[in-house]
């Protein structure tokens, strides 16, 4: 069982990235809290991964922080430790890279992940195919929700072995993703 400091961590993580995501939204047509999506990361790890590990859940929480906001590794080495920083550097884009090059770096870099950040890596996958899905962007073309259907069963492809159940997940909701944009293609 998990005793109170395993629960005071993972409520810090998510004030800490509550306050560092307070000004985004998500590009969902809704324009959600980007909270959210941290968040349902943890879960689906939680839920559907059976991950029990914290520094994995804790870093699910905090993964978009330094790729997305003004946190510096060091912050969360301080608060959360070293294994925790390390997790959430190797699930982080480097921005300074153009996008295509960044995309091109998570297909190539997947299969050398360790497994906790492989396992973010297919929540966080399995989180944007949902939303690519059943709430795109207003500006994404049908192009561009297909294309990204293909980049993340690619990036997915490397990360597998490493939580078959969080790999069901993904498997399931790209089936649905692929079944729904080929109706709204007939239609």
């Amino acid at each position: 069982m998990f005793d109170h400091q395993d629960i005071a961590v993972i409520l810090e993580a998510l004030r800490f990235s509550a306050e560092k995501h307070r000004d985004q939204r998500r590009k969902d047509r809704e324009a959600s809290p980007y909270i959210n999506h941290p968040i349902q990361v943890a879960e689906i790890l939680w839920t559907a991964g059976e991950v029990r590990d914290i520094p994995t859940i804790v870093a699910a929480l905090l993964h978009d922080t330094i790729e997305d906001t003004n946190t510096q590794a060091e912050e969360i080495i301080a608060l959360f430790g070293q294994e925790v920083a390390s997790l959430v550097e190797e699930v982080s884009d480097d921005k300074g890279l153009p996008k295509l090059e960044r995309k091109r770096l998570q297909i190539e870099s997947a299969p050398k992940k360790s497994v906790a950040a492989k396992q973010i890596k297919i929540a966080d996958k399995l989180c944007n195919v949902s939303d690519i899905t059943n709430s795109p962007p207003f500006d994404w073309t049908f192009e561009r929700r297909v294309e990204y259907l293909d980049w993340a069963e690619r990036v997915v492809a490397g990360l597998r072995g490493a939580n078959e159940k969080l790999e069901a997940q993904f498997d399931e909701a790209l089936k649905k993703g692929r079944k729904k944009l080929e109706e709204e293609s007939i239609e």
